[in-house]
């Protein structure tokens, strides 16, 4: 039997729950409960409120999700280093 198809879409995080859960608001207005995949997990990417994101959900349970991608934000660059920052 065939996997079943997920559902992505894009929202941004509007509140930081418990046990790794955030509250989700979708681009079609509807509020969602979504964790980070393992990826994410793995590799310490931090999501606050207000990040753009990207969700996976399942056709069964439209209220749950999977958060699978967090948008870059200007400013935020991977060589960023904090001021005052001497080697």
């Amino acid at each position: 039997m065939a996997k079943e198809e997920l559902l992505t879409l894009e929202g941004q995080i509007d509140e930081i729950l418990p046990d790794g859960r955030f509250g989700v608001m979708l681009d079609n207005e509807h509020r969602i409960v979504a964790y980070t995949a393992g990826k994410m997990r793995k590799f310490r990417i931090r999501s606050v409120v207000g990040d753009r994101v990207h969700v996976e959900m399942t056709p069964y349970d439209l209220s749950k999700g999977r958060i699978v991608f967090r948008e870059r934000t200007p400013g935020q660059g991977p060589g960023a280093r904090p001021r005052g920052f001497k080697r």
